[in-house]
């Protein structure tokens, strides 16, 4: 009998790569989607004939219950959540509901049903926010700088909470920036690998950024996903900072970015007050030795070959 998954959140960036791992690994896969009428399976299309959709949302656990019950899962990995950082200002209530009682009403479901499935929870960096030391590693304290910081700190703890007083085999990969040419354009990275390619192709002639000097650990989502599925396959659960160990600047970005296409990232980026967050976090980079040694996990795209990738592909989507 081929293992089962269930992916909360399997239609962005990190659902879809994850899918199409565990796919290869032999699993069957469900993904759990809201019952909307705008789901977007545009970053599973090349896999959604193979997956099993179930209708739940994070902010009912009925409903949760009902795909555990209906799907079976051996693991269950919960990328679902309100994942923008500066949309969580304007949303800080509905960040709070999805991003940090979801966890909980996922655990619990877990517990009701089948406290036997193995449990991921997507943390992040951004829990460390004001940070207290450099790098980062599992016993950083956490000084969230958001909303969505704050609920991600929720979420962290609630599962280790379900871990030590229920038994689960709960974990949390605590995950520095992610990307790919799968990422929202409301994400920096993909905001200027799309604002290249537009103005390469003469559809744009500046691009508006915040904070040029934001430093972040930025690394390639495919290889994050692999690190999630390694922590499920151990044989006690333990949390795991995932990162590159690596910062560049948002300006460094900037000047991979458009030299790939051959312009001068001076000519056309100009800085909006804008796009400044609140509360800036501090310098965010990870120290990942504990997965490197336990797992063996090892990011394989480097920042440089990371940014042409995402220029590459948007370029490909202007047909350029």
């Amino acid at each position: 009998m081929p293992r089962r998954a269930l992916i909360t959140g399997i239609t962005g960036q990190d659902g879809s790569y994850l899918a199409e791992l565990l796919l290869a690994e032999g699993y069957e896969v469900a993904g759990m989607v809201r019952r909307t009428s705008n789901v977007n399976y545009e970053r599973v299309h090349q896999v959604v004939e193979r997956v099993h959709f179930c209708t739940g949302d994070l902010l009912d656990e009925g409903s949760i219950v009902a795909c555990l019950r209906e799907f079976e899962p051996h693991e269950v990995y919960n990328l679902a959540a309100q994942s923008f950082v500066k949309e969580s200002w304007n949303q800080p209530l509905f960040t709070g509901e999805a991003t940090a009682l979801g966890v909980t009403r996922m655990l619990d479901a877990i517990r009701q049903v089948d406290p036997g499935i193995r449990f991921y929870q997507a943390s992040s960096s951004e829990m460390f926010g004001k940070v207290r030391a450099v790098p980062q590693d599992e016993l950083t304290p956490f000084h969230p700088r958001s909303p969505y910081g704050v609920a991600k700190v929720y979420g962290h703890w609630i599962t280790v909470n379900y871990r030590e007083s229920y038994g689960m085999f709960a974990c949390s990969g605590i995950l520095f920036n992610h990307e790919s040419p799968r990422r929202g354009l409301e994400f920096v990275t993909r905001k200027v690998s799309h604002g290249v390619a537009r103005i390469k192709a003469g559809l744009d002639t500046e691009l508006r950024l915040g904070n040029l000097d934001a430093k972040r650990d930025w690394g390639f989502a495919g290889d994050y996903v692999r690190a999630m599925w390694q922590m499920l396959q151990r044989d006690e659960p333990e949390d795991y900072v995932v990162a590159t160990g690596e910062t560049h600047s948002v300006r460094e970005l900037c000047e991979v970015a458009f030299s790939r296409v051959g312009l001068d990232w001076s000519d056309h980026v100009v800085v909006d007050e804008r796009y400044l967050r609140p509360a800036e976090v501090d310098l965010l980079v990870g120290d990942a030795s504990k997965a490197r040694r336990d797992l063996g996990w090892v990011p394989k795209v480097q920042f440089k070959e990371l940014v042409e990738l995402m220029v590459d592909a948007d370029m490909e989507r202007l047909g350029g």
